[in-house]
């Protein structure tokens, strides 16, 4: 088992959070007279700052106990959180897989940590002979797993990350932002097992929630503490808590938006193999496609210039576009677009 102590700064260990008003008191009736607010108006209040009633709900829905869960605003703040808990500026290390979802290394960047890079092998899997020899380095904190990934689509194996869980003696985040559209399992039933092991979710994919920025992490309550130790006191708006959720309130419409994405993006995935400009089509666990063509650019500008945004991934995977799977009709619009350009 990691010990966490001895993984956590040692400044956060000994830092005094702020307390707020609504730290104090947390009861929703009352004549509020201690937190400097605008007694006039709907939303003069304050949130609650732990989120608790949003949290109960998302408790019932991921059968996770409330005390293992956090909420960031956006999955981002809790990259952050997690580079600024475990991670001494200038001395510790990430570890990433390439190519994956590029906020890990902006991240790391601003938190002046250095980022180990591993490339994935030629099927988008984790290369465990490249990845193990950089479990031993002391400085090495964190490991980042993007599953389903961003932006090659597919789900990693399960039995790669769980032993990389086991062997490393730092903490270990599987990213799930795309999990919902995936047939493969969650890890989220780890967090039971393992103390190093965190899981991001998030409402901005199959919950259709992206402007509100919430973000999830699961983990054991220990790691959960220092997330609120070090978060800001009322980092999610009531407006975001309430949108999201009434998203969990209404989970069969949920559940019913990701059966039809999935649906067209296996008929779009379909025809786009049969199209001349297009060379493979990645098999996909996520609500996107990853597609590689003759001429990345020249596709992608012509495709802008039919006012059809899509993602030019070339940089990342040679001659590559990553495609969101759209409505039935943007997607049939997107269709005809591709047919019309000649290369």
């Amino acid at each position: 088992m990691v010990d966490l102590n001895k993984l956590v700064r040692e400044n956060v260990i000994k830092l005094t959070p702020y307390s707020s008003a609504r730290d104090e008191f947390n009861g929703k009736t009352g004549v509020f007279m201690d937190a400097n607010e605008n007694p006039y108006g709907n939303l003069n209040r304050y949130p609650d700052p732990y989120q608790r009633e949003l949290k109960t709900a998302i408790s019932k829905v991921k059968a996770v106990e409330e005390e293992k869960i956090f909420l960031g605003n956006g999955s981002d703040e809790i990259i952050d959180l997690c580079f600024r808990i475990f991670c001494n500026p200038g001395v510790d290390k990430a570890l990433i897989f390439t190519p994956t979802y590029g906020m890990y290394e902006v991240s790391a960047s601003v938190n002046d940590i250095e980022v180990v890079k591993i490339p994935l092998n030629d099927s988008f899997q984790i290369d465990l002979k490249k990845a193990e020899p950089c479990f031993s380095d002391k400085n090495l904190k964190l490991i980042f797993i993007c599953s389903p990934n961003n932006p090659t689509a597919n789900s990693m194996n399960y039995q790669d990350i769980e032993y990389i869980i086991t062997k490393f003696n730092g903490i270990v985040v599987i990213d799930e932002a795309y999990i919902d559209f995936s047939e493969k399992p969650s890890f989220i039933r780890l967090v039971n097992k393992y103390t190093n092991l965190i899981i991001m979710q998030t409402f901005s994919k199959a919950f259709g929630l992206a402007a509100v920025r919430v973000g999830m992490a699961f983990s054991n309550p220990a790691v959960v503490q220092y997330f609120n130790k070090l978060k800001p006191p009322y980092n999610i708006s009531t407006i975001n808590q309430k949108a999201a959720l009434g998203k969990l309130n209404h989970i069969e419409q949920k559940k019913q938006q990701v059966f039809r994405i999935k649906k067209e993006r296996e008929r779009l995935s379909g025809i786009l193999l049969k199209m001349h400009v297009i060379e493979k089509v990645y098999p996909s666990d996520s609500n996107f496609l990853l597609v590689k063509v003759k001429n990345a650019s020249y596709i992608y500008n012509a495709l802008v210039n039919r006012n059809i945004i899509i993602r030019n991934r070339s940089s990342m995977v040679d001659n590559c576009l990553r495609i969101t799977i759209g409505k039935k009709s943007e997607n049939d619009q997107l269709i005809r677009a591709l047919k019309s350009i000649s290369i």
